[in-house]
């Protein structure tokens, strides 16, 4: 196989040499591995179990699932399943919070994606707290957050003991974070990870490594709605320069399932077992291209936000 050394010096040969954006980071996950695989949008416990076996039949190391409809959209019994599910395996399971603006009576929202996960007033925050009390009473213990006074008032739900302490706080992609000096901001407010705007460039994603030791989410392949781009051939200048990152595995050509339900069918359910052949696929071609980067362990690392129950 070719490595990626081997395809630069081919291209220097041919008098186009690769400029070489960044230095490896030096930073892992806690059990060793620079990179994980995060399937997104994984919305009940139905598409779940979907992702896990289709995760075991391809041996794909899913380390983290996040779902995008909210703690709202889902049962007790449906986080409950989630949460069990998540625990046997040792999978992170990341649940997002409350209503957005997006969904709201509002009309800004309507017209620009940039305020669409913020919480509008002092009463949708309070139903961001009464989602994560509730997700947490069940098991969960991954959050996806949206607004950034939300975070803010979780951090401090988590140091008085409202929260449980080891209870991981994502940022969503929705709250832009796109330069090192935001990323202190964000963990300064309590994020535990970070997910970083779709286009940035590996300088980019350096800088930001620079300014943080948490974690990184990026999508690898990303949802058409923001941006559209299949970043596969990058994946292993991206690990080197932003580990330990979280590869998100969007999709393109996608419909957009927010809020999800039965009445989409077996939609939910697909999506997920191709977001899994799409980190299969990432994953032959990092072992390719590099084939020093350690392999994701399967899963149940200190540092995951596994469900207790």
């Amino acid at each position: 196989m070719t490595s990626l050394a081997d395809l630069h010096a081919l291209m220097a040969r041919l008098g186009h040499p690769v400029v070489q954006a960044a230095s490896p980071a030096g930073s892992r996950f806690a059990d060793g591995a620079p990179y994980r695989f995060e399937i997104p949008s994984v919305e009940g416990p139905q598409v779940l179990a979907a992702v896990v076996a289709e995760a075991d039949r391809l041996g794909v190391p899913v380390a983290r699932t996040s779902q995008g409809s909210g703690v709202m959209m889902l049962t007790d019994a449906e986080i409950s399943d989630m949460a069990r599910i998540g625990a046997e395996r040792g999978i992170e399971v990341n649940l997002f919070l409350g209503p957005r603006a997006a969904w709201d009576t509002g009309g800004q929202a309507k017209l620009t994606q940039a305020v669409g996960a913020a919480a509008r007033g002092n009463a949708m925050v309070a139903a961001c707290v009464a989602d994560a009390l509730r997700a947490c009473a069940l098991g969960i213990r991954s959050l996806l957050v949206g607004d950034l006074g939300t975070l803010e008032v979780l951090r401090v739900l988590k140091q008085d003991g409202t929260l449980p302490a080891n209870l991981v706080l994502k940022t969503s992609v929705l709250m832009p974070l796109t330069n090192g000096p935001t990323a202190v901001i964000f963990e300064r407010l309590g994020a535990s990870t970070l997910n970083v705007g779709t286009d940035l460039t590996v300088p980019h994603l350096a800088e930001i490594r620079a300014a943080t030791q948490l974690p990184i989410d990026l999508y690898l392949e990303v949802p058409d709605d923001q941006g559209g781009f299949v970043r596969f051939y990058e994946a292993v200048e991206i690990v080197r320069a932003a580990a330990p990152v979280y590869l998100k595995m969007g999709l393109r050509n996608a419909p957009n399932i927010y809020p999800s339900g039965g009445h989409l069918g077996v939609v939910p359910k697909e999506l997920g077992r191709e977001r899994v052949r799409r980190a299969a696929l990432v994953q032959r071609l990092i072992e390719q291209l590099d084939p020093e980067l350690a392999k994701p362990a399967p899963g149940g690392a200190s540092d995951l936000g596994v469900p207790e129950v």
